[in-house]
């Protein structure tokens, strides 16, 4: 159900509402011109507005305009500048849920405001720990290729797993007995360079490609890679003829720079390409790449999840660790945590909202779009939930790991002795404890305890008549 009751909804007059304009971007006239959107704007950000159980809120999905109100006497009007975009994307920082509470660092960034680096058809940006200091563990890039654009011949400190958004793309790569390997990749597929192995990446016809490249280092830059292009610039020529045993002027016309990205020649089929085995040249044993949408997903109430790391579906990726998630519309991740690293998450689709509780009484509320970076400290407890009713979000969650972990609040309450959870819930109330654990057991009977994103009924609320009378 849409957050609450419509009758539980304060209705402000016209002037009220004109009177609680917090901003010189919202003027008189144009509520005056427009009530419904005056009392759209105010629902249910306005100061005769409560929500005791801080239910979550979609303002771009709902067109509203999030203020810092909370319920009568908390909270007031804006009268400085207004930033009304951030404002909608970030309701949660507007607006935090009362259980917020404490300081924690930022657990968000957007590439929207990363840095874009653009040339040869082709442009990139980054997110790592200088954008996003609590990203200690993993750095992110979003690259675009177009059709026949070269990321260049490269090799990196720290290991490179990347997930393929969209079009198609062709990797090149060596391991460290001599194997080379060529392989295309499509919308979904992943690959993983070990540290210091050298490849490639080129965009594909018609429309190139455009994917997300994760590093086991959250201090990586992009800027800080090992150039073929670069090296040989900065290598007497001398030297250079004397590696390939000719004559240095052949290196007369090399690049006098880095190349980084640049249009190339469009490139033919694997087979007429690949490098002919024969005096130490063959094809690696290794599997460089994985189809990770292509993979059986785990159906659960509330979405999808395919998973792929090194103790199942992808043995090469031995540092990073990865979740494909897709909540439908109105369900949760649910409340869980990491043991054992950081989680680094990337928003494909939606909008959603992240309570990360932080321990000694410290929680805050993030909201995320498209485009954007998350983080949760390993161990800190946290939800994932999808504020729209009809559309769904697309997440991959990221670990510097070589296993994907989770410990699931709802499979720990079901697996301890019920006595035990209702004397540290609802001590000395009765009739709450059995609710709890009668909710407990059916959802036991009914999916287990293996459901990490969970359906949420828009009547999650309808026929407890405790809950409807409090609301």
């Amino acid at each position: 159900m849409k957050l609450l009751k419509a009758s539980a909804l304060a209705v402000l007059t016209l002037s009220e509402l004109i009177d609680a304009v917090p901003s010189p971007y919202w003027t008189k006239q144009h509520l005056i011109n427009d009530p419904k959107a005056a009392v759209k704007a105010h629902n249910p950000y306005s100061p005769d507005y409560s929500d005791p159980y801080d239910h979550k809120v979609d303002s771009i999905g709902e067109d509203l305009d999030p203020l810092p109100y909370r319920g009568k006497g908390e909270g007031t009007s804006v009268m400085g500048p207004w930033n009304r975009e951030r404002s909608r994307q970030n309701p949660d920082l507007v607006r935090p849920p009362s259980t917020d509470s404490g300081v924690m660092q930022n657990m968000r960034w957007s590439f929207a405001d990363s840095h874009v680096r653009i040339g040869g058809n082709s442009w990139t940006r980054q997110t790592t720990l200088r954008e996003l200091p609590s990203s200690k563990e993993i750095a992110g890039v979003n690259m675009r290729l177009d059709a026949g654009v070269i990321r260049e011949l490269h090799w990196h400190v720290q290991a490179e797993w990347a997930y393929v958004l969209e079009g198609s793309c062709r990797i090149t790569a060596l391991d460290q007995e001599g194997g080379n390997f060529v392989g295309d990749l499509e919308k979904g597929d992943l690959w993983y360079f070990p540290r210091g192995h050298p490849h490639s990446i080129q965009g594909l016809g018609p429309n190139g490609t455009e994917f997300l490249l994760v590093f086991d280092d959250g201090a990586f830059s992009e800027d800080s890679t090992f150039l073929l292009t670069d090296w040989l610039a900065h290598t007497p020529k001398s030297v250079l003829a004397e590696n390939f045993r000719i004559s240095p002027e052949v290196f007369e016309t090399i690049p006098k720079k880095e190349k980084y990205m640049f249009q190339a020649s469009m490139p033919k089929s694997i087979d007429e390409e690949q490098p002919k085995e024969g005096r130490g040249i063959k094809k690696s044993k290794l599997q460089f790449t994985h189809k990770l949408l292509a993979q059986e997903p785990l159906n659960t109430t509330g979405g999808l999840v395919r998973i792929a790391d090194s103790k199942t579906t992808f043995p090469l990726s031995k540092t990073i660790a990865a979740a494909h998630l897709t909540l439908h519309p109105g369900s949760m991740r649910e409340m869980h945590w990491h043991p054992q690293a950081d989680e680094w998450s990337f928003f494909i689709r939606g909008r959603a909202r992240v309570t990360i509780f932080a321990s000694e009484g410290t929680a805050r509320t993030f909201d995320y779009q498209a485009g954007d970076v998350g983080v949760v400290p390993k161990n800190q407890g946290h939800f994932i939930e999808n504020l729209s009713d009809d559309e769904e979000v697309e997440i991959l969650e990221i670990f510097r790991s070589d296993e994907f972990l989770d410990f699931s609040l709802f499979d720990w309450m079901a697996s301890t002795p019920r006595r035990m959870v209702a004397d540290h819930l609802f001590q000395g109330d009765k009739e709450r404890q059995e609710k709890f654990l009668s909710a407990l057991e059916k959802g036991v009977d009914e999916v287990g305890t293996h459901d990490p994103i969970r359906a949420v009924p828009k009547d999650h609320y309808e026929g407890d008549e405790t809950i409807e009378e409090e609301l």
